[in-house]
């Protein structure tokens, strides 16, 4: 659904996006982690045909980014959430987002039943006569959020969704990604929040200009130090190492009547090793995995390409 190969962006001497490639299948949910000034949202404003790239190539949908016959396809194909909201301050709720939708040319039956489903999933219905103008910063982006879906895009690109909003305003945005996520939208998030992005992204890309790293969220964590299995006993004793060093793992640190030891497939390594350490006498306690956090991988990331 979207391609980019070598994509750059510079702003006079200052190069905002760098040689960035990857692709978004139809249908998934990616997400751009990064510092500020890291390129992101200078991406996403490429990627709606809002700028021009420097060099480099990006389709969407089929559409290349920067063909002049191409750009207003791919603008009825996308939904945007930018930085700034841009609302009309004068209109109601209801008539912001009817406004859009006639923009984009969707019938009268169509634009009711859209605007209603979506404010309705963000909690605003009942505030659909008010004028936006007294709206909180959360309630202007849930709005904005709203908008952005009114006239059905296929792709759907979101600059921080969260941003402004309190916690049960950003448990109630998680859970409407969520639901676009169930109806197969391709969704570009752009995001700070590492929990939000572990929790709704399906694949994640570590951006500070440069494109550092791209996969699950299951492969980041991993890549960082593999997968351990840590085994709780009352004590650790000279034969219990040995009985476990004999199977030959990777690594063992023993931290107090703790082991954690290397492993490539638990499932099949973790049954043998709970075997030889009860074999040994040792008494196990509880057996568990330790993996890094996504923010362990990020901090490491961002932090060795300083």
């Amino acid at each position: 659904m979207i391609e980019i190969e070598n994509l750059t962006r510079k702003f006079g001497d200052q190069v905002a996006v760098d040689g960035v490639s990857l692709r978004v299948e139809d249908g998934e949910v990616f997400g751009f982690l990064g510092p500020n000034g890291a390129g992101k949202t200078t991406t996403v404003r490429i990627l709606c045909c809002l700028i021009g790239k420097t060099s480099g190539s990006a389709r969407v949908g089929g559409y290349e980014v920067g063909k002049d016959a191409d750009s207003m396809e791919i603008r009825k194909l996308v939904g945007l959430l930018p930085e700034n909201v841009g609302l009309y301050n004068e209109l109601s709720a209801f008539e912001n987002l009817d406004f859009y939708a006639r923009l984009y040319g969707v019938n009268e039956q169509d634009r009711r039943e859209r605007i209603e489903r979506f404010l309705r999933m963000l909690g605003l219905w009942e505030k659909r006569d008010v004028p936006t103008g007294v709206f909180s910063k959360g309630m202007k982006q849930k709005l904005a959020i709203a908008r952005a879906l009114v006239h059905n895009p296929q792709v759907l690109f979101l600059d921080e969704p969260t941003a402004n909003l309190d916690p049960e305003s950003s448990k109630t945005v998680r859970e409407f990604i969520l639901e676009l996520k169930k109806e197969k939208r391709t969704i570009f998030l752009n995001t700070h929040n590492l929990d939000e992005a572990q929790r709704i992204c399906d694949k994640i890309g570590i951006l500070k200009t440069k494109l550092l790293t791209i996969g699950t969220p299951q492969q980041l964590e991993a890549s960082l130090w593999g997968r351990k299995t840590v085994v709780q006993l009352d004590e650790v004793n000279d034969s219990i190492i040995k009985a476990v060093t004999r199977l030959g793992p990777k690594k063992i640190v023993v931290e107090d009547s703790r082991l954690v030891i290397d492993v490539v497939d638990p499932s099949k390594e973790n049954p043998i090793i709970i075997e030889a350490i009860v074999s040994a006498g040792g008494r196990i306690q509880f057996v568990t995995e330790r993996t890094p956090s996504l923010e362990d991988v990020y901090l490491k990331t961002v932090g060795d390409n300083r």
